[in-house]
């Protein structure tokens, strides 16, 4: 006998064989006991999901002549065995991919008048039902509206959206989830046993994942991955090896040399992959994953290692990586991925495009948009933090120029030159110093207060602008959490003190110039009113 397929081989016969439609499977077999059997039904949901082999299953219960207490079919009678065999005349079933026209309904119309020669239901199975054009869809309502006491109609499709409200209004609807990777690893490992091949666990449970739900999938990957490693031990590097994707740890390393602007050990990890033939499709899927999850991982303090399908020790690691780069940061990586996802699939040079895809991630300066202005406050407020001196550009530009500055431009570094260094350092990382604090309103106050310092004396006291005498109130009342916030950011001890806007004490104060640190550091000049509207991001 020649050789069948594992989803072929191990497609349940059964309700109770059905894995991860449990909803599905009990309402069925209780229509079935209860002798309330619909005459049509619409199985909706991503391939894969078991729609055609419940389908299956159900027109064999229908008409089987030994049913089982909760309304499975035996198999084993005359009529069951007819239908499995595909021999039985009672039991249709059409591909509406192929056979969409309307003389293809107006053909089962016809035969419907005719009673089942064997058993007690004749049952039309429509497999893709919505690729039936229109005008099939218009021949088929009268019938599924008022179809003969012993005709059962069972449609299945992956787009119900596709499908007209004439129809879905006749059917009784069932949608089939997608099934989760516990349950399909489990039903691999079972299989594994049965045809006696051993596997490790992380191998089993990375093609449950590459399955994306649908058993189906899983288990023709399974198959493939046997087939490549005949006779061996199915490891995890063996799956990766047939599947063309990669490991944590590379991503780990990639995604590290991305956050420090590594372009060349981007490159060099991206041609180690091409060389070892992983597919580039597959690696920017997994990393978009994989910087999902640290995502995941940075945005909430819950354990999501079931939601993550990661081992304990890969948890860790996601979590110390998470604090290598902010959440501004990784939805800009996840948004230019997921664009790269949809042009790869149409492209003809897939590593070019892979190629300039990782230098704009490591290069933010490439891009105008504000998710990549915020990645380059990120590495000012990192220079910053180590120390480095960020040069003035203005005083630096007035030191090259050959011609004395107008009367304006004199009075404009008159008042933006006196803020001291450290209260720079404070401003650029204000969003950081008010994320500190637990209470929500001082955060909310803080997130409207401007700081500002003295431009007449150019003391190293931080002023904040409250926008209302409560912002005021509120932030004088809390002020040693204020500070205590900037010493943990910064580690620097600063004397505070709040205003109210507009006040005679505002107005002798001046903001302390933040875009100035931005255009020197990010090269890209800072717009006065997109810098007011941008306020909070900073």
């Amino acid at each position: 006998m020649s050789y069948q397929a594992l989803y072929r081989k191990f497609r349940p016969q059964t309700f109770d064989e059905v894995r991860g439609q449990d909803a599905v499977v009990q309402t069925l077999k209780n229509q079935l006991k209860s002798g309330r059997i619909g005459h049509a039904y619409l199985f909706c949901g991503t391939r894969g999901t078991g729609k055609t082999t419940m389908a299956r299953i159900l027109a064999r219960a229908v008409n089987c002549e030994h049913p089982a207490e909760d309304g499975s079919p035996c198999n084993t009678c005359d009529t069951c065995r007819t239908i499995l065999s595909g021999n039985s005349s009672n039991v249709i079933e059409i591909d509406a991919a192929s056979n969409n026209g309307v003389d293809n309904i107006r053909q089962i119309r016809e035969e419907v008048m005719y009673r089942p020669t064997q058993g007690r239901y004749k049952v039309y199975i429509i497999d893709e039902v919505h690729m039936l054009s229109q005008s099939a869809f218009n021949a088929l309502l009268k019938t599924l509206e008022e179809p003969p006491e012993y005709v059962i109609f069972i449609m299945a499709t992956t787009d119900v959206n596709r499908i007209p409200i004439t129809i879905l209004s006749r059917c009784q609807r069932y949608n089939f989830r997608r099934i989760s990777i516990d349950t399909i690893a489990d039903q691999l490992k079972n299989l594994l046993d049965q045809e006696k091949i051993t596997a490790e666990e992380r191998a089993v449970r990375y093609i449950a994942r590459a399955a994306d739900g649908s058993m189906r999938d899983a288990l023709s990957l399974l198959d493939q991955c046997i087939a490549f490693y005949l006779g061996e031990e199915l490891t995890y590097e063996k799956v990766l090896k047939v599947l063309g994707t990669v490991d944590t740890d590379t991503f780990s390393a990639l995604l590290r040399c991305v956050v420090n602007q590594d372009v060349a050990g981007s490159i060099r990890i991206l041609h180690e992959l091409i060389r070892a033939g992983r597919d580039m499709g597959h690696f920017v899927t997994d990393f978009t994953w994989y910087i999902r999850n640290l995502l995941l991982v940075q945005t909430t303090d819950e354990n999501l290692e079931d939601v993550l399908d990661v081992s304990a020790e890969n948890l860790q690691q996601l979590k110390e990586e998470s604090h290598m780069i902010d959440t501004p940061g990784l939805m800009r990586y996840i948004h230019i991925l997921s664009e790269l996802s949809e042009r790869i699939r149409f492209a003809s040079q897939k590593q070019i495009l892979v190629e300039t895809t990782l230098i704009r991630l490591c290069i933010p300066q490439m891009d105008s948009d504000k998710d990549s202005i915020a990645e380059r406050v990120r590495l000012l407020e990192q220079k910053l933090e180590n120390g480095i001196v960020v040069k003035d550009q203005a005083a630096a530009d007035a030191g090259t120029a050959t011609s004395a500055p107008s009367e304006n431009e004199e009075k404009k570094t008159q008042l933006r030159a006196a803020a001291p260094e450290d209260l720079k350092k404070i401003r650029a990382q204000w969003s950081r110093i008010y994320a500190e604090i637990d209470d929500a309103l001082i955060r909310i106050a803080l997130k409207g207060s401007a700081p500002s310092y003295d431009a007449e004396s150019g003391g190293n006291v931080l002023y904040l602008t409250a926008r209302t005498s409560m912002d005021r109130d509120y932030i004088k009342g809390h002020l040693d959490e204020v500070t205590k916030a900037i010493a943990d950011v910064t580690g620097l001890q600063v004397t505070v003190q709040v205003v109210l806007a507009d006040s005679d004490e505002d107005r002798k104060l001046a903001e302390v110039p933040l875009d100035d640190l931005i255009t020197s550091e990010i090269d890209m000049p800072v717009e006065s009113d997109a810098a007011d509207a941008d306020e909070d991001e900073f």
